[in-house]
């Protein structure tokens, strides 16, 4: 979703791109309180590649070892998203950041997108990276992406952390899935993608960071929109098997997550750390990471993955 983070813009004049990096610099200083000039920001970190079934995934790995943070970002949405994450955790933790297939500087083919096709991607980019084990940072969609990774790699998974990400689904009945979809696979999916952002992005928000978002969600391919929300109402990726790495989760206060949303993430992930964050719309990580950025450190930290 990056406003500076934007690669596919090249034609542009390097004045633009250089004022789009020093906003973006600026954004971290007074959002995160971190000490950027001891960091890394992502726009600075060189893009690599790894094949899945012939297709190229784009990531970015900052730092080494063979132990790894990885963030997967959401539905539409590319790796700038957690930008702001980054400069927090460099120097502490390697850090890895993926465009899905579909999404980003990946390759965008006409085929079937599916949580199972994302968590093999994952895969491929942290075998390509040499990592053994990671813990995988997924936001919305990317929860159920994480989840399945851990179902079809569980020695990999250090453990899972769902930012504003569901673990059940939120429709079932196929005719309310169906009305739901018809609106994403047909010519107005734009001004659909664009009401939902409406919803979930807060007004306050400063105008770069909304268009931040906006932007990659607005572009992403028609059938990358269709295909991926499709995915996501499979009844095979919400089996309630239990969660046996240690889960975090990190909510927006929304009358979507309610107690009974909490029970059941706690009696499907026994080892849970339940969080749920005030004033924030659905791209809590980009709103308030300050915050965010200390819940998902001193969780890292009590596994024991992060350097003091």
């Amino acid at each position: 979703m990056g406003e500076w983070e934007r690669r596919r813009t090249a034609d542009q004049p390097c004045s633009y791109r250089g004022v789009l990096a020093f906003a973006g610099l600026i954004a971290l200083i007074f959002t995160t309180g971190v000490d950027i000039m001891a960091a890394t920001p992502l726009e600075k970190v060189a893009s690599r590649y790894a094949t899945l079934d012939g297709m190229r995934i784009h990531y970015k790995s900052i730092g080494s070892g063979s132990h790894a943070a990885v963030f997967v970002h959401g539905w539409t949405c590319d790796m700038s998203s957690w930008r702001f994450q980054v400069p927090a955790l460099d120097g502490r933790i390697r850090v890895i950041l993926i465009d899905l297939p579909g999404h980003g500087l990946s390759d965008k083919p006409e085929i079937t997108y599916t949580m199972n096709l994302f968590a093999r991607s994952i895969a491929a980019v942290i075998r390509d990276a040499g990592v053994d084990e990671a813990v995988l940072i997924g936001h919305s969609m990317g929860t159920p992406v994480i989840r399945q990774f851990y179902r079809l790699f569980p020695k990999r998974t250090r453990a899972l952390v769902a930012v504003d990400g569901a673990l059940r689904p939120y429709m079932t009945d196929p005719a309310a899935i169906e009305k739901f979809m018809a609106v994403f696979e047909g010519p107005g999916y734009k001004d659909a993608i664009a009401g939902m952002l409406d919803h979930m992005i807060p007004a306050t928000l400063p105008a770069e960071l909304r268009d931040s978002i906006r932007t990659p969600m607005l572009s992403a391919p028609p059938h990358v929109v269709a295909g991926a929300m499709r995915s996501m109402y499979e009844p095979a990726i919400w089996k309630e098997d239990t969660i046996n790495v240690p889960l975090q989760v990190i909510l927006a206060r929304s009358p979507f997550w309610t107690e009974d949303y909490e029970s059941f993430v706690r009696k499907l992930a026994p080892q849970v750390d339940y969080n749920v964050m005030d004033e924030v719309g659905h791209f809590l990580m980009l709103e308030k990471p300050d915050e965010l950025n200390r819940l998902l450190a001193g969780f890292l930290g009590k596994l024991g993955m992060l350097k003091p």
